[in-house]
């Protein structure tokens, strides 16, 4: 009886892409996008920065592709808590999307690459146009389906704007009036 070797499976384009824009998440969590290269993504993605390029035209292709991941991270948790609501009236609704957006960003990385497109989005008319997007079909599908006016979906995006200062910052762990102010009443995992 002869036994074989297990025979090493080779990914498909698809894969590697999901898989180098989830290691890219990281690498631009951690340095933002002026600060990180394409041979650092490639490092963490155990690839070479060649075929990087192979999937990604350049630098700024790959930002845009890895802020619409998030983007679609964002969606699919807001869908998740609207899913947990507890009933369907407005706001219980806000307050389940609230609570999984809450949960979302306890992922650092998550939090730093959308502060970073933010930033970058400043700068870069690309970066700023995927963000817009991103932005556009968030505020659409929580008006849709939350049925909330439109001053609730404003003060919604704005809590959750603020929930990314408190939560960058560890505002909630400081014991000063300031960052009580800021944080009372945010949820915080």
């Amino acid at each position: 009886m002869s036994t074989s070797a297990p025979q090493r499976q080779l990914s498909t384009a698809d894969e590697r892409r999901r898989t180098v824009l989830r290691t890219a998440v990281s690498a631009f969590a951690d340095r933002g996008y002026f600060g990180t290269t394409t041979t650092d993504v490639a490092k963490r993605a155990g690839i070479s920065q060649a075929y990087v390029y192979r999937l990604f035209p350049d630098k700024e292709a790959l930002f845009v592709a890895v802020v619409e991941h998030c983007f679609a991270r964002i969606r699919e948790s807001l869908g998740d808590g609207a899913a947990t609501a507890r009933g369907s009236a407005p706001q219980e609704v806000l307050d389940a999307m609230g609570d999984a957006y809450a949960q979302l960003i306890a992922d650092r990385d998550l939090l730093l690459l959308q502060l970073h497109a933010q930033c970058a989005a400043a700068a870069e008319p690309a970066i700023r146009e995927v963000v817009r997007t991103g932005y556009a079909r968030l505020v659409e599908y929580v008006r849709g389906v939350s049925g909330a006016p439109e001053g609730d979906v404003q003060r919604f995006f704005a809590v959750g704007m603020l929930c990314h200062l408190v939560v960058a910052t560890d505002a909630h762990e400081v014991d000063a009036p300031w960052a009580r102010t800021l944080s009372e009443g945010l949820r915080h995992y």
